[in-house]
């Protein structure tokens, strides 16, 4: 599971939760997998992601180096900035683990980087 995908995953559908974002990770494998660098659909991604979320997700995998606190003016342009957003949205991999909902705790299950994201009957 890429961190631009935990960055779009809630728990929201579960009974009682109001949120359900973000999902905290609590990762066993994760991976860095070189990704090839397309710096227009990164600079249209950044539009789409909750920028704290993704520090804290990086945060929690301990891989903070490098990842700018706030997204910068005229990211556009800024080629750094989208290859250090690049590495972290697509190249940062968690392979086994768990997401935890913020509000009720379940654990929701990462198998060979697929989140498992599917709610029991008496949850919904």
């Amino acid at each position: 599971m890429k961190l631009l995908t935990h960055n779009i995953l809630t728990s929201k559908c579960l009974k009682g939760v109001t949120v359900g974002y973000p999902l905290a990770i609590i990762a066993r494998e994760v991976k860095v997998n070189e990704v090839d660098f397309n710096p227009d659909f990164i600079a249209r991604m950044i539009q789409k992601v909750d920028w704290p979320a993704l520090c804290k997700a990086a945060e929690n995998l301990g891989h903070t180096d490098e990842l700018p606190p706030a997204v910068v003016d005229d990211y556009e342009n800024n080629e750094e900035f989208l290859k250090k957003a690049h590495h972290f949205l697509m190249e940062i991999e968690v392979l086994n683990g768990d997401l935890i909902c913020p509000e009720t705790g379940r654990k929701f299950p990462v198998t060979d980087g697929i989140p498992n994201m599917l709610a029991n009957e008496d949850e919904v």
